[in-house]
């Protein structure tokens, strides 16, 4: 189950860092949902909406939580890294509909909401890929509509994320809850892709 708790043992293995925790701790989520992102082919205008759909089902509530729990606080540029304006505007250019999935109840501590920031800034690396596969997409709305995908593009958002994180001083408990945080942001986008 994605949401298991993930013992200490695991999360403490010497010589790794938290990053290399939630890596390996996340894997199966991540490579199942590129899995099911595989099927779709985005060089065509129905299923890069489609894609766009499911994106937009899943991050607007998950931005919409971050927001309610105060995460300006947490990471100090965070309304440069929010992507709900971007991935609306493309589906507006495609003609696309936008419906957020419910969030199930959670406790949104901050180790949490670095977990679903991991998921969510880590998307970056992934929408750089996608960009080039979507350039070569025959209709030329689809070619424009990439404000999600190229959104904060050579920007270093990534790389100051893995920075901040390091530098959080976490317990093995708060370590669980970075990992449950993940746990639950790759699940919505899951749900999000297998409704799509």
């Amino acid at each position: 189950m994605l949401l298991a708790a993930v013992s200490d043992d695991h999360l403490r293995t010497p010589g790794t860092g938290i990053r290399d925790r939630l890596k390996a701790a996340t894997a199966p989520a991540h490579h199942a949902l590129d899995e099911r992102l595989g099927r779709l082919d985005l060089t065509t205008t129905a299923h890069y909406r489609r894609f766009l759909q499911a994106s937009a089902a899943a991050l607007l509530p998950l931005e919409q939580m971050l927001d309610d729990a105060g995460v300006a606080d947490i990471i100090g540029d965070w309304s440069s890294r929010r992507r709900t304006d971007a991935v609306r505007a493309d589906l507006a250019a495609l003609d696309g509909t936008i419906a957020p999935l419910d969030l199930a109840a959670q406790t949104f501590d901050r180790p949490f909401a670095l977990g679903t920031l991991y998921v969510l800034e880590g998307s970056r690396l992934g929408a750089a890929y996608l960009l080039r596969v979507v350039s070569a997409a025959a209709d030329p709305r689809v070619r424009r509509a990439t404000r999600y995908l190229r959104h904060g593009a050579g920007q270093g958002l990534w790389s100051s994320f893995l920075s901040q994180l390091a530098r959080e001083p976490l317990t093995p408990e708060d370590e669980g809850r970075v990992i449950a945080g993940a746990h639950a942001a790759f699940a919505m986008f899951a749900l999000a892709m297998a409704a799509a």
